[in-house]
């Protein structure tokens, strides 16, 4: 029962530990987009007249 209790407890902290990873990694992103949004590329025809 001490093993299960164990196992059990292992398990949940890592499902913890990678779903708070992925949160943090979700942020990065968000805050990256923010900080360097996408902007089209112009069309390189009107910029050569």
């Amino acid at each position: 029962m001490k093993d299960l209790g164990f196992g059990l407890t292992m398990t949940v902290m890592g499902m913890g530990v990678t779903f708070l990873t992925l949160c943090l990694l979700i942020l990065i992103i968000r805050l990256l987009s923010k900080l360097f949004p996408y902007r089209k590329e112009e069309e390189t025809g009107k910029e050569s007249k």
